[in-house]
C-alpha cells in the first residue's frame, strides 16, 4: 500500500468534489494537508470533517499575495511542504463566443496559478525533495465541441507540467500530471441535476469502463504519483480516463448539452 506518513500536502480547490477526495485519501494514508480555496464556509466544514491533520487557508490563487500567504501558512503550521497538488480549476467557457475576460480568468486559474504556486513552493520542495502533481484533463489533449477556453487552458497545463519537470529536475523536484476523464464531481452534479445514473448513461459511449469515475479513483492515482513509489517518474502523464484516450477523438456532438436534463 502507498505510504504518505508525515508528508505535507497543499491541495488547491480542496474543499469539495475531486479536491476533497484527494485531501481525504492523503490524510487516510498518513499525510497532513493544507486545503486552499475561496469558499470559506465549505473550507471550514471540510477542515472539521477531515480532522486535525487538515488545515484550511482561504486562497484566491489568481492573487500573488494569497498564494504567498498559503505557502507561509503551510510552513508555519506543518514546518515544510512535500507535495503541491494544483487541482483548482475554472470551467468558464462559452466556446467560440468566450469573452476576453473569461479567457484570461480561465487561463489564470488553470495554468498561470499552477506556475506561480510551483515557483513559490520551489524552495520548500527542493528542501524536502518533494513533488508537484498537476490535475490535467482529456480536454487538454482533444478538442471538444462547444468548448474553447477550458481545453486550451488544460493543454497549456500539459506543457507547463513538462516545463516544470525539466526546470526543477536539478532541484530534485519531480513533476507529474494525473490526466482525468469524466469524473462524478461538482460540474457533473450541476449539469445532471445530481443524477449519477444519467451521467453514467451519457458518458458510456465515451469510455471503455462504461461510467464516470469516482473521486476516490482519482485520489488513488494522485497518492501513487505523490509517493516515493513513483520516485523514477517525472514529466509524466498518468491517464485516468476509463479508456477515453484509447478510443480516439470525441464524437461530433457536445457532451455537456446531453448531460443537461430537460433541454
Amino acid at each position: 500500500m502507498v505510504q504518505l506518513k508525515d508528508k505535507v500536502f497543499i491541495i488547491t480547490g480542496g474543499v469539495a468534489s475531486i479536491g476533497y477526495e484527494i485531501a481525504k485519501k492523503m490524510i487516510d494514508l498518513g499525510a497532513r494537508v493544507v486545503i486552499a480555496d475561496i469558499a470559506d464556509d465549505m473550507g471550514k466544514a471540510a477542515q472539521e470533517r477531515l480532522g486535525e491533520h487538515a488545515f484550511f487557508v482561504h486562497t484566491d490563487i489568481t492573487k500573488d499575495e494569497d498564494c504567498e500567504n498559503l505557502i507561509q501558512q503551510c510552513v508555519n503550521r506543518f514546518g515544510k511542504i512535500d507535495v503541491l497538488v494544483n487541482n483548482a480549476a475554472s470551467y468558464g467557457d462559452d466556446g467560440a463566443k468566450t469573452t476576453r475576460e473569461t479567457w484570461l480568468h480561465t487561463l489564470n486559474v488553470n495554468a498561470v496559478a499552477a506556475a506561480i504556486l510551483g515557483e513559490m513552493a520551489r524552495p520548500y520542495l527542493k528542501a524536502s525533495k518533494g513533488c508537484i502533481v498537476n490535475t490535467g484533463s482529456i480536454s487538454g489533449a482533444f478538442p471538444h465541441i462547444e468548448r474553447w477556453a477550458y481545453p486550451v487552458s488544460k493543454a497549456t497545463l500539459i506543457h507547463l507540467n513538462k516545463t516544470q519537470a525539466v526546470e526543477y529536475a536539478a532541484d530534485g523536484i519531480r513533476v507529474n500530471m494525473v490526466r482525468l476523464g469524466h469524473v462524478w464531481s461538482a460540474p457533473f452534479e450541476g449539469l445532471t441535476q445530481n443524477d449519477r445514473a444519467h451521467a453514467d448513461k451519457v458518458t458510456k459511449a465515451y469510455n471503455l469502463i462504461g461510467r464516470v469515475a469516482n473521486g476516490e479513483e482519482i485520489a488513488n492515482a494522485v497518492a501513487f504519483v505523490a509517493s516515493d513509489d513513483a520516485s523514477y517518474m517525472t514529466g509524466s502523464e498518468i491517464v485516468v480516463d476509463g479508456g477515453y484516450s484509447a478510443m480516439g477523438p470525441e464524437q461530433h456532438y457536445p457532451l455537456m448539452s446531453k448531460l443537461m436534463k430537460n433541454q
